[in-house]
């Protein structure tokens, strides 16, 4: 586990092995999540990086349009 300081510019760098691994690259923007006292940094992502993230989930059983009136 990594350990990184607050700068007095309220600025945290994120390790390099960190980066590297989640592929992040120089002005990528990252969402700040806050629950229960942990902060969470999640990359965004293009949508096009989004396509084929559902290929092959299973749709059975899933209510029709007219069901959820």
């Amino acid at each position: 586990m990594d350990e990184v300081t607050v700068s007095s510019k309220y600025q945290v760098v994120i390790p390099k092995r960190v980066r590297e691994r989640m592929g992040l690259k120089p002005g990528q923007k990252l969402m700040v999540i806050e629950k229960g006292g942990i902060i969470s940094l999640v990359p965004v992502r293009e949508l096009n990086e989004l396509r084929g993230i559902a290929r092959g989930a299973n749709t059975e059983g899933l209510r029709e349009k007219v069901d959820r009136l």
